[in-house]
């Protein structure tokens, strides 16, 4: 993961487990070959991009939850990761309002690891619940993965449904079914959701209204970039606040985050300089 995350081999009854030491706090399993080498080129690309594109580049605005600096509020993301001796490296374990999270995470798709955009906002909703209280609130993610986040929102209070490709479903069902189970809160609903694809048909403007839809790490190297943002404006209609935090890799994750601010009163509302996560609100713009 290049400077994300220092890995440290610990024997374990002769097998090898992974802990992590950086302040970055997710522990990320072995990636398959497309996923390795996907990561393994991005770092020298992030430094070209990180030239050419900035945060004055983007039409955005900057909102600053604590000072009057006009400047996005610049974080870490905190070491909500629990370390624990195990001999299965799937399960992750992380401690969000106060409940202990177990993620399984697999390497089979990008949808099934944790990812520190995932981290970032997780971390930002627990911390700024008087700005986004999710409390009885429709909550939608989208390319939910792994569930991290919506088992988070689900702890904060809100009513959530939890959408992803139909890979990944049967591990976030079992992620957010298991985390969710045993306690009381408004029960999560997990549903297919291909960007783009059926979106009237599925998910009717006349019966489907959010209060907030979120993404995280959406934006990637990868050909859907279109369909997503067409998915974006499907579901956030007036009243709806999208939040999304992502890590910014490509050129083409820039070239997004430009028609995103095209399209929406969009706002940087936190920058996590040392995993290049941004944090942005955006809302329907008044004709």
């Amino acid at each position: 993961m290049g400077s994300l995350l220092e890995l440290v081999q610990v024997p374990l009854d002769g097998i090898t487990s992974f802990s992590s030491s950086a302040m970055i706090s997710a522990q990320q399993p072995p990636f398959p070959n497309k996923i390795q080498t996907t990561m393994e080129c991005q770092s020298e690309e992030e430094e070209t991009h990180e030239e050419q594109y900035d945060s004055e580049n983007c039409t955005c605005s900057s909102e600053h939850a604590e000072s009057d600096t006009g400047s996005p509020v610049t974080l870490k993301i905190l070491q909500n990761w629990v370390p624990r001796v195990s001999h299965y490296f799937d399960k992750e374990h992380y401690t969000y309002a106060g409940h202990q999270i177990v993620i399984q995470e697999s390497i089979e798709h990008f949808g099934a690891v944790v990812w520190p955009g995932a981290l970032a906002l997780s971390q930002y909703l627990e911390s700024n619940q008087e700005q986004f209280n999710l409390k009885d609130k429709k909550v939608l993610e989208i390319g939910a993965g792994t569930g991290l986040l919506s088992i988070v929102a689900c702890i904060l209070g809100a009513h959530v449904t939890a959408t992803d490709l139909p890979e990944v479903l049967e591990n976030l069902s079992y992620n957010i079914s298991r985390n969710t189970q045993n306690l009381n809160m408004h029960k999560p609903e997990v549903r297919k959701l291909v960007w783009g694809e059926g979106l009237n048909e599925d998910f009717p403007v006349s019966t489907y209204h959010y209060d907030f839809i979120l993404a995280t790490d959406v934006v990637y190297h990868h050909g859907a970039l279109d369909p997503l943002l067409a998915t974006m404006v499907h579901f956030c209609k007036p009243g709806t606040v999208l939040l999304w935090a992502n890590k910014f890799r490509f050129s083409t994750d820039y070239e997004f985050l430009e028609k995103v601010c095209n399209i929406f009163n969009t706002t940087i509302l936190a920058e996590f300089p040392e995993s290049n996560v941004k944090l942005l609100k955006a809302t329907v713009r008044k004709n």
